[in-house]
């Protein structure tokens, strides 16, 4: 018999609303998932069982009253620990922010209780949410369900094991570099990166963000199916005025070709034989469904976007952000840092100024682009899920990861949505491929992706069954 917490998140709606289960029931479901997992993932790192059965409560009542309680009504979430939400600590996997209690919630977060959902924990990130990988010295390290060996990702490395593990039905990510992109790739789910000013999103518990992580930085969801992504995405898209960079756009836009144009190697980028593989059968994939997929040479540019991306959000680093890094004193990120410094450079104010104004340059190409191809496919990443802390073996290694994440790290700086799209194994490695399209546009993305995963293994929660 299938248990609530297996369902998917448009199943516990549907059932929720229809008065088939109350939302009581599906919380004690995904509570007790929480419970017989979690210790061997370390997912979850924050706790909140008597305010997840008291939202559960009031979403039971509304719906005795006859009322509408929300798209999400009842449907278990997570939310990410660098995220405030009234009354939790946004330690963002750091000491030096272990007392930075919130006192009132992001818009994201206050969207999710809106919609009816309800919050069932907070998850791991790594330290200043820098890395592909998940671990910090307040909340320790973060498992992979389908493969202890391999990273779970990262920065949204506690969402995307928690959602995959049936740790509630939807994953709150952050994504300025791949944060939400990549975890769910490397846990074997759907992962939305939305466009620049869809979901609204502020943290009021610290200051604001530097113009480049304000320009690059987004929430998006993580889930099991593409149809969760979608009710997810509507839900969190709700106007909230504390973010001045929200916008009031459709979540359906006009009728375009059903065209695709898939690069398999943007800008010579290395890919791996198998995900070159995985590309094309995902190309096949849609043709299938009646999707024109031409294979393309070349796209606009990503490597230069991606060098700037770097530049813009390292900016900080002089201005006393490399400072808090080594007050943190956390040997992995601190090695991320030095590292990722190494290879941009401090921006002076010139380059800062030029950074900016090539930005609108590079995006006006890819928009120009969308009008011949509204979708593009692209490699998630060039490589594998990497081997667990995998970025910790020098600059040379950490120079590969960078080239092999290149899609990951160039696509921030336009401020396009893009989605990863789970589409198999190749053993316990998870396979997937990324969609991008124009500002947006998720519709077209969430279309072809659901077109996609329909081909491949059915979604179903993972057992951490590894030694």
């Amino acid at each position: 018999m299938t248990e609530l917490w297996q369902l998917d998140a448009t199943e516990v709606a549907r059932r929720v609303h229809a008065r088939e289960v109350s939302a009581r029931e599906v919380t004690l479901s995904a509570l007790g998932r929480l419970d017989a997992v979690n210790p061997r993932l370390n997912a979850v790192i924050q706790f909140m069982p008597e305010q997840a059965l008291a939202a559960a409560e009031v979403v039971d009542q509304a719906i005795a009253r006859g009322e509408t309680p929300g798209l999400l009504a009842g449907v278990p979430v997570t939310v990410k620990v660098n995220t405030d939400q009234a009354g939790f600590v946004t330690t963002n996997g750091l000491k030096i922010q272990k007392d930075q209690m919130a006192a009132a919630d992001n818009p994201v977060v206050a969207n999710l209780k809106r919609a009816g959902a309800v919050i069932i924990g907070r998850t791991n990130t790594p330290a200043f949410s820098v890395r592909w990988f998940t671990s910090n010295d307040i909340h320790g390290e973060t498992f992979n369900p389908r493969d202890k060996g391999l990273t779970p990702g990262g920065s949204s490395g506690g969402a995307a094991s928690a959602t995959a593990a049936g740790i509630g039905a939807i994953g709150h990510g952050t994504d300025i570099g791949g944060s939400v992109r990549y975890p769910a790739y490397a846990c074997g789910i759907h992962g939305l990166r939305p466009t620049l000013g869809r979901i609204p999103a502020w943290n009021p518990s610290g200051p604001d963000r530097d113009i480049g992580p304000q320009l690059m930085a987004v929430s998006g969801p993580l889930a099991r199916t593409i149809p969760d992504l979608r009710l997810a995405l509507a839900a969190m898209s709700a106007r909230d005025p504390r973010d001045p960079w929200w916008v009031p756009a459709p979540l359906e836009g006009p009728k375009t070709p059903k065209r695709v144009a898939l690069c398999v190697a943007p800008e010579g980028m290395k890919v791996a034989p198998v995900i070159a593989a995985v590309l094309r059968d995902a190309a096949e994939r849609l043709r299938a469904a009646g999707w024109e997929v031409e294979e393309v040479a070349s796209v606009p540019p990503l490597r230069e976007p991606a060098r700037l991306q770097a530049q813009l959000w390292l900016a900080t680093l002089p201005r006393g952000g490399m400072a808090a890094v080594e007050r943190e004193d956390e040997a992995t990120s601190l090695a991320v840092y030095r590292h990722m410094a190494g290879l941009s450079g401090a921006p002076g104010l010139i380059d800062f100024q030029d950074a900016l104004t090539a930005r609108v340059g590079f995006l006006r190409e890819w928009i120009l682009f969308f009008e011949r191809y509204p979708v593009v496919m692209l490699p998630v990443s060039g490589e594998l899920p990497f081997a667990n802390h995998a970025d910790q073996n020098g600059a040379e290694a950490f120079a590969a990861i960078m080239e092999a994440q290149l899609t990951q790290v160039g696509l921030p700086l336009l401020g396009l949505p893009g989605l990863s799209v789970a589409t198999g194994l190749a053993g316990t490695a998870p396979l997937g491929v990324q969609l991008i399209g124009g500002r947006y546009r998720e519709d077209l993305l969430l279309a072809a992706g659901e077109d996609i995963a329909a081909a491949g293994t059915p979604p179903s929660p993972i057992d951490p069954s590894w030694d």
